[in-house]
């Protein structure tokens, strides 16, 4: 698997400065054997701060392409990650993984019992 790692995020039409490492990846696409057609995009995206990590799993579908079609042997992850990455809300995906790696690291909740 081949991936993408940014740095920071976009929250809110503002950029962010983050220790964050967001990397983003294709596990998998379906098409159609008989034109190459990726019609469904299987993608990973992993945070990390150098201390706790997260991670989201998702699939999209993908319209038919409009003019002339890529051939699928000649289709790289940047690419792929693109059109994912474009039909995506990324920020709010980031911002989502952001919580979760400050929840790990300042806990609000807790379970157990007050007893030994």
């Amino acid at each position: 698997m081949t991936s993408i790692t940014t740095g920071g995020s976009t929250a809110a039409g503002s950029f962010t400065t983050s220790k964050t490492t967001y990397t983003w990846a294709i596990a998998s696409c379906e098409r159609t054997t008989i034109d190459g057609i990726v019609y469904v995009v299987h993608w990973t995206v992993a945070a990390n701060d150098g201390t706790y990590a997260s991670s989201a799993y998702g699939s999209i579908g993908l319209e038919q392409p409009e003019g002339d079609v890529i051939p699928y042997a000649d289709l790289t992850p940047e690419l792929v990650i693109g059109w994912v990455q474009g039909k995506l809300d990324v920020p709010a995906i980031e911002t989502a993984l952001q919580a979760q790696l400050d929840e790990q690291a300042a806990p609000t909740k807790a379970a157990g019992v007050p007893w030994a």
